[in-house]
């Protein structure tokens, strides 16, 4: 899809964010290799950890839905704030389980204004996998 179309889905998608505890919006879209688009939104909670990020709303609602980690292809985030955001510590984790190192990250602010992230760079030596054998 069109970046400029993803990043006007993007604005209208982060409305649904359920961020009442700590006011940070976010909403991201992963794109599949097929072209398939999953929406996801961070929903906050009263205590932080039982919430999830918009990283990981959409790409377990992708996994849920029967894609696997080579049907991912790139992932867009949107904030409501004029700073590029990176995913937290936690998505990166979980980005990196179920994820290729090739795997994009595009992040935009509410300016239109964007910039890529590969995975390989935000992950170095990431505990995976491979990690537990």
């Amino acid at each position: 899809m069109e970046e400029n179309k993803i990043f006007q889905r993007l604005k209208e998608l982060i409305q649904n964010s359920s961020s009442k505890y700590y006011h940070y919006p976010v909403a991201a879209i992963l794109e599949c290799s097929d072209g398939k688009l999953y929406p996801g939104v961070n929903i906050e909670t009263s205590s932080p950890q039982a919430g999830i990020c918009a990283e990981r709303c959409a790409i377990f609602s992708a996994i849920a839905d029967g894609y696997q980690k080579k049907d991912f292809k790139r992932i867009f985030l949107l904030n409501q704030t004029e700073n590029i955001i990176t995913p937290c510590f936690i998505c990166r984790q979980a980005l990196s389980d179920y994820c290729d190192l090739d795997f994009e990250i595009i992040s935009y602010n509410t300016l239109g204004e964007s910039k890529t992230y590969y995975l390989k760079d935000l992950c170095q030596d990431a505990f995976g996998e491979d990690s537990l054998k």
